[in-house]
């Protein structure tokens, strides 16, 4: 959706001597028809009216960024044509349980809408949505073409409902469930596909903990010709992923399921040589409990691979070093602290490719700093991967000189996540406070887009990413700042900042009100653990009336606090569904 959602949704604000196409209609929207981008198109429907309504009668796909941005009745009115929808829900906090339960975002509203106005619906990618049996249900029964399903992070379904998916939607092509709190009752939804049914092209059921009905799945996949991403939980066997891959060697992303039970000879063989009949396959996942014992029956697989996601496998630096010397294609790389620094090590000499590297705790709570990764396998990667673009990296030190010279090394960085896991932790070696290092990676990454920040920072961190983070679009932090000055340098700086999210940080109400010119081009604000009041609050929502205002109160706390605060555009005005517990300025 366009970064300005009342002009977009509303009416085009346009001038008179520029409401003229010299293009045909239909010709414009065929042009029109080809770009894909979103903020594209919303950037070509401003150019002239009837540039606007040939992307009105043009578009098929539809992204919004936040479920109460805006009505469905406002979507189907702006665009009659809509074939797919992205939606999300909750804020990202919800991910670290900051949004209490209940809080909404319920597809069920959105649906009833889309029957009347888009009954040929084909695709719907929801994240951070609470979704039911029921609304899955209706979903099936009002939508006769329904092709795709993604749920990703949502809650309030089951099993159940994937069992009404299976079962009606006769063109399917994508079922996609990934990292959702649902309610799972068996695998027996599995069985439910009719044994006529062929058109499946996506299905990822990683997340789901029960033991599926394997005759049936191996049914599936061996009717499914044109199956080529297939993501499968932890409870398939090595010898069960072996005859699925017989039955599907034309995958281009696999999803393992269970790396470790004893294996004979033979099958220890088979396995080998169906990895190697895989000559598609760019990515692979899962891995869950690998070591070192089965690795040896990727290699056959591993020269094409470009994303290899191993944060469920909790492998030592000398599995890792080998498994990435048969890799040299790789761009993508996800993996757990357990390989340590020498593991880094091994990234840096054997990936020079790489663009993007996840390195994911094993125990987040677990204090030892002696165990887990640090600033030397982060260094180490930075000199051997020059290409590295987007860099999320838990660990439990760092330093000011290591980020510099990892920045240095690597300057075309457009994400860089760092989360040092001891809150309010300084350099360990000067004890001085990290700010130097965020002020080198905004100094020298100029593209830089999300940034994450941790560890000891006062304000001057904040006045370096105010004066220099110029394309920066999203930030999160964390226990950091030392007073409202910190926040007041981000929000008069970064001129194309889109979400800012904030707990347990110094910043009151003078912060807070500094941002009256920037919130309605941003898509939201969120805080938690602050120093905001209950007036600032109503000030701001009294100032801004276009904006939603929604303070949670943790109940406990004193009245005059908020607790947590979400604020963000709409053209919706208030929602009609907020709980008791969401106050609405």
């Amino acid at each position: 959706m366009d970064p300005n959602p009342k002009r977009r949704m509303d009416s085009p604000d346009l001038s008179e001597s520029n409401r003229f196409s010299p293009f045909p209609d239909e010709v414009l929207e065929r042009v029109l028809s080809l770009v894909k981008s979103h903020k594209d198109r919303s950037s070509v429907s401003l150019v002239c009216k009837d540039w606007y309504n040939a992307e009105r009668w043009s578009r098929t796909h539809v992204f919004i960024g936040n479920c109460y941005s805006v009505s469905p009745e406002i979507v189907a009115r702006r665009f009659p044509k809509i074939r797919g929808v992205t939606l999300k829900g909750k804020p990202r906090f919800s991910d670290f349980n900051l949004v209490p339960p209940n809080w909404g975002a319920d597809i069920h509203s959105w649906l009833v809408v889309f029957a009347s106005a888009y009954p040929f619906l084909e695709e719907l990618r929801l994240k951070r949505m609470t979704v039911t049996d029921e609304s899955l249900e209706f979903l099936v029964t009002s939508f006769p073409n329904f092709k795709a399903l993604s749920l990703l992070s949502c809650d309030g379904f089951s099993t159940d409902g994937l069992a009404a998916i299976a079962t009606h939607c006769k063109n399917l092509t994508e079922l996609d469930i990934q990292e959702n709190g649902m309610d799972d009752s068996g695998g027996g939804w599995l069985s439910c596909f009719p044994e006529n049914f062929t058109s499946l092209e996506v299905l990822n059921f990683a997340s789901l903990n029960s033991d599926v009905s394997f005759d049936a799945f191996e049914r599936l996949v061996s009717r499914c010709k044109s199956l080529r991403i297939l993501k499968v939980n932890k409870n398939i066997t090595l010898e069960q992923l072996q005859r699925v891959l017989v039955r599907a060697p034309q995958l281009t992303e696999f999803g393992t399921g269970s790396f470790h039970q004893e294996l004979m000879p033979r099958q220890y063989t088979e396995l080998e040589s169906a990895f190697s009949n895989c000559k598609n396959l760019h990515i692979l996942s899962g891995l869950w409990e690998a070591t070192g014992l089965y690795l040896p029956v990727l290699y056959p697989a591993c020269d094409s691979l470009i994303f290899l996601n191993l944060s469920y496998a909790t492998l030592l630096s000398g599995e890792l070093a080998t498994l990435l010397s048969h890799c040299p294609k790789l761009r993508r790389l996800w993996v757990l602290d357990t390989v340590e620094d020498k593991g880094l090590e091994a990234v840096g000499s054997s990936c020079p490719l790489l663009e993007e590297l996840r390195v994911f705790p094993m125990d987040p709570f677990d204090q030892d700093i002696l165990r887990g990764v640090t600033e030397s396998g982060f260094v180490a990667v930075s000199y051997g991967c020059r290409r590295l673009r987007y860099v999320l990296y838990f660990c439990r030190q760092m330093t000011n000189a290591a980020v510099a010279t990892i920045v240095q090394n690597c300057p075309g960085f457009t994400h860089f996540r760092l989360c040092i896991m001891n809150p309010g932790r300084p350099d360990y070696l000067t004890n001085e406070p990290m700010d130097e290092a965020f002020g080198a990676v905004v100094k020298t990454c100029t593209k830089l887009q999300r940034l994450a920040v941790s560890g000891l920072l006062t304000d001057l961190a904040f006045e370096y990413i105010g004066n220099y983070a110029k394309n920066l679009e999203a930030l999160s932090v964390a226990f950091a700042g030392s007073s409202d000055w910190g926040m007041q340098c981000v929000l008069r700086g970064c001129p194309k900042l889109r979400k800012l999210e904030i707990r347990d940080c110094p910043f009151g109400n003078a912060a807070l009100l500094s941002g009256l010119e920037k919130y309605e081009s941003m898509r939201s604000l969120w805080m938690s653990a602050c120093n905001v009041t209950m007036n600032g609050c109503r000030l701001l929502a009294r100032q801004m009336p276009r904006l939603n205002v929604e303070v949670m109160k943790d109940g406990e706390s004193d009245d005059s606090q908020a607790d947590k605060v979400y604020v963000y555009r709409s053209v919706a005005g208030p929602r009609r569904d907020a709980p008791p517990f969401v106050l609405t300025l």
